[in-house]
């Protein structure tokens, strides 16, 4: 923002209403804050023009807003919207949402990060006579169903708003959870887990984090992230309870248990998520190819889609190669996924709050970077190394934590920062839209990709380095699609908060 003196030339002027409302205005009164035109217009090169709201008029809003936490920002009468939007940025019931959304998370995102523990179970026991990357199609099932049921689910969102799907989820994700003790046969496993819990899954935590959306925007990476932690909460409360109840009442009642832990968020997250905007029932509920025109969205999409190859593949496949190492019996591999979360769970809050105030795609740059490091200078060894000598094998279970805790870490971020990516390249009404766009093509990237690491498993003779360098190039190939996405809305300015 840039300071001007009485007289200036006519442009978006930011002022303060008797309601203790922040409001932009086409006038030239003499106030402390303008918004020239042309700086908003160069900030969102690149983009179409009902993108440019977003991407530049409302980050210049964000930074007048120290000074009002309690106001609201809105944006009306000017070149850069059509319609006032409106955002709280906080107060009871937008944390309310929040809180909402991390209890619908702590079941959706929570499974979704203990799918390594089944799958090394499952594999020992009733599935055992399945190879893995047989076993990997049941919970990349899963994980497809509960980003591609986005196509559908983002749009109703849009125009009916969150109640009825979140309401819907939490019946299926629950039945699921609790008819899971009764199957034995493979069919049953797909059936239960990876059909009924992936759509589950969806109808929960797609209307969840877009409901955080609709109240918050220079703090939506902050309040996304905080949502978003109820995934790792999970991802450490569920290996644990398993590695309990396990031994001590078998599978079937374990299972259950975790569901009576289901239904009891189920029921907080609905009676506390709610949208705020008004809905669009008229608009159709297919997402629109024509999204892809903008190359910055197209490139995030692409980025996000080698991240989910990269991102499933430890968490499925970790505590199979803690047992498969020799290092680590099956009891130490499950707690490694819980430390992998406990990470996990700083790893989603921490890089939202940085990205409000460096930019969201240098902050999800920044940790994809991380992941590729920690995946090729931990991971790497601790697969080639053979535990010969006791010594080597104290090295390959130190290197195993600390990667499970430094890459939970780095990639708690992959989650939480991607919705508040696409969320910068849109509108706030239509960001169910582009979210489930952008995920209809990702989740063929989480159904491939654990089937893809069980395969190069069997490649290598049971040896772990080659699922490890299938991580690090699927890492990379993201990376360079957000720095390419990032370098289409602002160039090659690495200064650029964005």
């Amino acid at each position: 923002m840039t300071h001007e003196p009485k007289g200036s030339k006519p442009g978006l002027i930011l002022e303060r209403t008797h309601s203790n409302t922040l409001r932009k205005t086409n006038t030239i009164p003499s106030v402390e804050f303008t918004i020239p035109p042309s700086d908003s217009l160069d900030q969102s090169k690149g983009c179409h023009s009902h993108q440019i709201r977003s991407n530049g008029a409302q980050e210049k809003l964000a930074g007048g807003l120290e000074g009002g936490q309690n106001g609201r920002i809105v944006e009306e009468g000017s070149e850069f919207s059509e319609d006032e939007t409106s955002y709280p940025e906080g107060g009871l019931q937008a944390w309310l949402v929040v809180l909402g959304s991390f209890c619908a998370s702590v079941v959706a995102f929570g499974m979704m990060n203990t799918v390594g523990v089944f799958q090394s179970y499952l594999g020992e026991n009733q599935l055992k006579e399945y190879n893995e990357s047989t076993i990997g199609w049941i919970f990349s099932v899963y994980v497809f169903l509960a980003f591609f049921c986005g196509i559908q689910i983002g749009p109703i969102f849009d125009a009916k708003g969150p109640r009825m799907l979140i309401l819907a989820g939490s019946i299926l994700t629950c039945a699921s959870m609790l008819l899971l003790g009764l199957c034995t046969q493979y069919w049953h496993f797909m059936l239960c887990f990876g059909i009924l819990g992936g759509i589950g899954s969806s109808l929960l935590f797609t209307p969840a984090f877009a409901a955080v959306g609709h109240f918050f925007l220079a703090k939506r990476g902050n309040a996304t992230g905080i949502a978003a932690a109820g995934g790792s909460l999970g991802g450490i409360i569920y290996p644990l309870m398993l590695q309990s109840l396990l031994p001590k009442v078998g599978f079937g009642w374990a299972t259950r248990i975790v569901g009576f832990v289901f239904v009891f968020c189920c029921v907080i997250a609905n009676l506390l998520i709610r949208s705020r905007l008004p809905p669009k029932p008229g608009q159709s509920i297919m997402p629109d190819p024509k999204i892809f025109r903008d190359p910055g969205f197209a490139w995030l999409t692409a980025g996000a889609y080698f991240m989910e190859w990269a991102l499933f593949t430890p968490i499925t496949y970790l505590p199979s190669f803690a047992i498969a190492s020799g290092a680590m019996d099956s009891t130490f591999a499950y707690q490694l996924v819980a430390y992998m979360n406990a990470g996990s769970c700083i790893g989603r809050w921490a890089p939202g709050y940085v990205a409000d105030k460096l930019g969201r795609f240098n902050s999800m740059i920044a940790t994809l970077a991380m992941c590729t490091a920690t995946t090729a200078t931990l991971w790497m060894p601790a697969s080639i190394l053979e535990p010969t000598t006791p010594a080597q094998a104290t090295t390959i279970k130190a290197l195993a934590v600390t990667y499970a805790v430094i890459f939970g870490f780095a990639s708690g971020s992959n989650i939480s920062l991607t919705p508040v990516c696409v969320g910068q390249l849109c509108n706030t009404n239509e960001y169910g839209r582009y979210y489930a766009t952008c995920y209809t093509v990702v989740s063929f990237g989480t159904l491939t990709g654990a089937p893809i690491a069980g395969a190069i498993l069997q490649t290598t003779g049971g040896r772990y380095w080659g699922v490890v360098l299938w991580t690090c190039l699927s890492y990379v190939v993201s990376l360079g699609c957000y720095i390419a996405a990032r370098t289409c809305k602002v160039g090659w300015r690495l200064g650029e908060k964005y």
